[in-house]
């Protein structure tokens, strides 16, 4: 039913005067035949009048309403363009533009009215002006592009760098259709992030010069306690306390190691030669050098063969140690007592890729957890129970080593039955990432 409350306010609508004109009218049709018609007629007759007059107003009021609901939504949605912090521009099939925010004003310093219905072309680069503007219309002619996305996706991602003057940009890429699915132009968020960029540069900076001035101490304090260690006339209880600082010592210079990795990582500098390889004798080898720390605390390591030859992998040698390492690393510390560990290599079919998985019958990961598990710094709690030290950067470091491999790594696990950490590694080099990009958390 119609709350008349909101009847009463209607009919104070513009958009409702053709109603009062109608009634208007209707009136004036019944009166005029009130001398002319039986009381029996007149009754029939305003009756119909009444319903021809409801009928039409719930029509026109159905109708304005939708009109006024559209006008609110096209207004809300216009106060969200104009209110974005990101620059916002529409562009037609032919480049032509047909929106342009403020926040696209300010960025490439044009006006609106002088941009919408201009047509960006390539040579409009020779213009001052336009410059910047054409080259996030088209991201080739940027002195520095990075591109996010793979090709034919959408959003189409790209970071885009600048000298002169500096300025980072992020350029979202969106195709817009029309009601039948049909192509009629494009949209581009592009996002101011110099500043952000500055700040993660700043402690990149930061973390490189504090690894560097604590890693020459840390090196001598370690070579000092090691020739220490090696003094027979030492006590066993001397001994003992000299062991503990020494591996102590090492654990500090591994993360920071870990540290100076990551900062090269997120500039996009961690230097990659890749070489084509036998992935089996990679891994042999891998394992050849963990297996001594395996077989001290009681652990059993299984290498799974695969049944058929393989295609040589083009990978890192020296990166991608630092993946299995880690790995293998994180299954002898956190198994259990006589444990095991079981490396597997296989090929599927149907994809260009060779999978890798390494799985452990230790402590497992909580359910919670397993999504966080690849973030910088993060440690599980229970792995905190069974061992406080270790920092939370390997998987990290580990993460963005296969992506530039391109590959994906990801676990299954369950909580006191133990994880399987599996990463896959492209056999086609083509989908290995050409350039090495700054990566993100």
């Amino acid at each position: 039913m119609m709350d008349f409350r909101k009847i009463k306010a209607a009919l104070a609508w513009p958009e409702l005067r053709m109603w009062w004109v109608l009634f208007g009218l209707l009136l004036i049709i019944f009166f005029v035949d009130i001398g002319f018609l039986s009381q029996l007629f007149i009754f029939l007759q305003g009756g119909m009048l009444l319903v021809v007059a409801a009928v039409t107003f719930a029509s026109l009021y159905r109708v304005a309403k939708a009109d006024r609901t559209n006008t609110v939504e096209k207004n809300e949605l216009k106060n969200i363009l104009f209110g974005l912090d990101s620059a916002l521009v529409f562009y037609d099939r032919d480049f032509k533009v047909l929106f342009f925010n403020p926040a696209a004003e300010k960025l490439f310093k044009l006006n609106a009215i002088l941009t919408i219905g201009h047509q960006i072309v390539p040579q409009d680069i020779e213009k001052q002006a336009w410059r910047l503007l054409t080259q996030v219309m088209f991201p080739s002619l940027a002195p520095t592009v990075v591109s996010r996305s793979r090709a034919g996706e959408y959003p189409q991602i790209t970071d885009l760098s600048f000298t002169e003057p500096i300025l980072e940009l992020r350029v979202s890429t969106l195709p817009i259709n029309d009601e039948r699915g049909q192509l009629v132009g494009f949209m581009k968020i592009v996002s101011d992030r110099t500043r952000e960029t500055s700040l993660i540069k700043s402690k990149n900076e930061f973390l490189t010069v504090a690894s560097h001035q604590l890693r020459t101490p840390v090196t001598d304090i370690n070579w000092a306690l090691e020739s220490l260690s090696k003094d027979e006339n030492m006590s066993p209880a001397s001994k003992s306390i000299v062991e503990s600082a020494l591996g102590a010592g090492q654990e500090l210079l591994n993360i920071i190691e870990d540290l100076l990795n990551i900062a090269k990582i997120e500039e996009g500098h961690f230097g990659y030669n890749f070489e084509s390889a036998d992935i089996v004798n990679f891994i042999e080898n891998v394992l050849s050098q963990i297996l001594p720390k395996a077989r001290k605390i009681g652990v059993k390591i299984y290498f799974d063969k695969p049944k058929t030859v393989l295609p040589e992998a083009t990978i890192d040698p020296q990166k991608l140690s630092l993946v299995l390492d880690n790995l293998l690393d994180n299954a002898i510390r956190y198994n259990v007592e006589n444990g095991e560990i079981f490396v597997k290599i296989e090929k599927p079919e149907d994809k260009p890729f060779m999978e890798i998985s390494v799985r452990d019958t230790g402590i497992g990961i909580a359910a919670q957890d397993v999504d966080k598990l690849f973030k910088k710094f993060f440690r599980s709690e229970n792995a905190l129970k069974v061992q406080t030290e270790g920092s939370g950067l390997g998987l990290y470091i580990a993460k963005n080593i296969v992506q530039a491999h391109g590959g994906k790594i990801w676990v299954e696990s369950e909580l006191n039955r133990g994880s399987e950490f599996h990463f896959t590694l492209p056999t086609d080099p083509k989908l290995i990432p050409q350039h090495e990009v700054a990566l993100e958390e």
